[in-house]
């Protein structure tokens, strides 16, 4: 049985949020899945943690953990694998605390406190290019050019 999980980064604004949910929603209908949960790396509630923790509650054996991100960066290579237990891909001494500087705003309490939970972990790319977002950017310039 499987579980999904939709990490979104988080906002102090609701806007992000509200998406990632809208998203999980669409995932829900349109998949077949034990349940399907929201998390955030920062700012939001729930943590990454948290909600792979109601995913396991479900009874699922799997959780799939999608990165609603649309390109690697520090969270998807590091700071979101720590957070599921996972080995992460990039480490500090590949020259990334210089670009760290400006991101202190993170509730550090919770950043790396690894869930864990009776299932199988299973972590996915990010949205990456894909030619389905190609038509969605079209749209919004036909929408501005509309207006």
């Amino acid at each position: 049985m499987v579980a999904v999980v939709l990490v979104g980064h988080g906002s102090r604004l609701p806007y992000n949020r509200e998406v990632v949910e809208k998203l999980a929603e669409y995932v829900e209908e349109m998949g077949d899945f034990e349940a399907v949960e929201v998390g955030f790396m920062e700012f939001s509630e729930p943590s990454i943690q948290e909600a792979v923790k109601r995913a396991a509650e479900s009874g699922a054996d799997r959780i799939v953990v999608v990165p609603v991100f649309l390109a690697h960066g520090v969270h998807t290579k590091r700071d979101i694998p720590r957070m599921l237990g996972l080995e992460p891909d990039w480490e500090e001494d590949h020259g990334h605390d210089h670009d760290h500087g400006h991101h202190h705003h993170h509730d550090h309490h919770r950043e790396y406190e690894p869930v864990d939970v009776d299932a199988e972990i299973v972590y996915t790319e990010p949205i990456g290019a894909d030619r389905r977002i190609a038509e969605i950017i079209l749209d919004r310039i036909k929408e501005a050019l509309e207006e």
